[in-house]
């Protein structure tokens, strides 16, 4: 991951996720509308998922 300064965090962890076929094709249109990665749009999904959730675990950041 990404920090602010553009260098890869040395605490991120990877995972492998499957998507259905026609997910994938609307996730890879997002970001090459956006001009960023595949990753970048997961990751904000992921983000925006748990601040929408469990919005008390966001306040501390």
């Amino acid at each position: 991951m990404r920090n602010t300064t553009g260098r890869s965090d040395p605490q991120a962890v990877r995972a492998s996720v499957s998507f259905p076929p026609a997910l994938h094709a609307e996730l890879e249109q997002i970001a090459r509308d956006k001009k960023v990665s595949l990753a970048w749009v997961i990751r904000e999904a992921a983000e925006k998922y748990v601040a929408d959730q469990w919005p008390l675990l966001t306040q501390t950041k």
